[in-house]
């Protein structure tokens, strides 16, 4: 029974590791951006966060909301944090509503328009 339980496991390795997405980069961003780095940061992390990687979305959000390696956008700084929200991301959600509050209403409606506008293009949510 042992030897089928082992079988099993090593069959669907090779699978699993198919089916997870490649989140190559994200700790090459951290250490960049942990040394000031920023454009190599956001040279790492921008390409995993089109692809729905939460962490790097939210990664995002602070470098727009503290215009590191960007300018400073809250707008944008929003949507990436809605978005990893979305994910189950509870920091971004913290922090997507504490820059909400230096928005004006019609900021945030722009924002909420562009992370489900960004939902429906890869069809989710």
């Amino acid at each position: 029974m042992r030897k089928w339980l082992l079988v099993a496991v090593l069959v669907a390795m090779p699978v699993a590791t198919l089916a997870a997405p490649a989140w190559t980069g994200f700790d090459e961003g951290l250490t960049a951006y942990e040394r000031g780095d920023y454009a190599t940061a956001l040279r790492e992390w921008l390409p995993l966060a089109e692809q729905g990687h939460a962490g790097a979305q939210n990664n995002l959000g602070l470098m727009y909301d503290k215009g590191q390696g960007v300018p400073q956008d809250h707008v944008q700084a929003h949507i990436w944090f809605n978005l990893a929200a979305t994910q189950g991301n509870k920091q971004a959600a913290k922090d997507r509503d504490i820059v909400a509050k230096r928005m004006t209403p019609v900021d945030i409606s722009e924002a909420q328009r562009l992370a489900r506008k960004w939902w429906a293009k890869r069809g989710k949510k």
